[in-house]
């Protein structure tokens, strides 16, 4: 099993960056790691910057790639997408808000590859006293059990969009006039035949 490539979009909020990247890789540099910068603040820069062989992740500007003002996420999916495919692996996204650990990513990437039908494969995210939050809120009706599919749209929280999906589904169909893209493709790769 090939390790995903795995990014995380910023725009500022430092501290929360700072922990997620730690949080990320504290236990190991395994999986490809890239911080797509969205016209953070100097201060912001000059830290993921100053890290990035520390943590062993590289920072992409978007401001280097797009003229237009935060947010871009549309051309961080392109950019991460076409990144995946050239390394025929999947792509994990890990939200600059969310804490999630390598092994939950390498959890996600394992049933990425045992579930040949999915699309995307996410964790349902907890709060810091373990309750189920949102976007994942319906969960909580769901009967326990470990591995479920949605009829939902899956959070870009913290999940995988498969190697299927992303050979099947080009990027650059996305709306330009679109900020958040989860649902959007949640409903595409259900489109698609995926789960």
């Amino acid at each position: 099993m090939k390790n995903p490539i795995l990014i995380t979009p910023v725009k500022d909020s430092l501290k929360t960056a700072r922990e997620i990247i730690d949080s990320l890789r504290s236990e190991s540099h395994d999986i490809p790691y890239f911080i797509f910068d969205d016209y953070s603040s100097r201060d912001t820069r000059r830290w993921l910057e100053g890290n990035s062989s520390k943590y062993g992740y590289k920072v992409i500007g978007l401001e280097r790639h797009v003229r237009k003002s935060s947010p871009n996420y549309r051309t961080t999916l392109i950019m991460a997408r076409k990144m995946a495919l050239e390394n025929n692996s999947h792509l994990a996204i890990v939200e600059s808000d969310v804490y999630a650990k390598a092994e939950t990513i390498t959890a996600l990437n394992q049933l990425a590859e045992e579930l040949t039908d999915a699309g995307l494969v996410g964790a349902v995210t907890v709060d810091h006293a373990g309750e189920i939050n949102f976007p994942y809120n319906y969960a909580t009706a769901i009967d326990k059990p470990l591995i479920f599919a949605s009829a939902k749209s899956v959070s870009f929280c913290c999940t995988i969009l498969t190697n299927h999906l992303l050979q099947r589904f080009d990027f650059t169909e996305l709306p330009e006039k679109m900020d958040w893209f989860d649902v959007y493709i949640s409903k595409k790769s259900r489109q698609m035949g995926f789960s």
